[in-house]
């Protein structure tokens, strides 16, 4: 059963969303398995062990234990907290507006003719 990210008013920071990312793809593992997954240069163990603890703190990431040894997973899925963001990104920054959304990004990066023929197409898709 996955937890409702609704009811957590804390965001992510880089690093915790860094870990959470980890923890998406390999889905669990020990600190030290989210350590191999770490590019250079990597976190003190320490820091990483404290990183994942308060994400457990924050509801994001639970564990079971093996003795002394605890295996982390993550209990609010990647597409979850992403929809949590990004209708957080669309009501503080677009009035949630949709097209104010696009027009943004039109005008801050170059948008291809595939991107477009790819939104309208999902945008049709959405209309069936």
């Amino acid at each position: 059963m996955e937890n409702s990210t609704k009811n957590r008013p804390q965001e992510l920071t880089k690093a915790e969303l860094e870990i959470m990312q980890i923890l998406w793809r390999i889905e669990r593992g020990v600190i030290h398995d989210i350590m191999q997954e770490i590019a250079e240069p990597k976190p003190a163990y320490n820091t990483v062990s404290t990183i994942v603890r308060i994400l457990e703190k924050k509801g994001y990431v639970d564990h079971k234990a093996y003795g002394k040894t605890h295996e982390y997973y993550p209990v609010v899925s990647k597409q979850s907290y992403t929809d949590r963001y990004m209708h957080g990104v669309l009501q503080n920054f677009f009035d949630g507006s949709l097209s104010r959304l696009v027009s943004f990004f039109s005008a801050q990066q170059s948008i291809s003719t595939e991107e477009v023929d790819e939104i309208l197409r999902m945008l049709n898709e959405q209309k069936k």
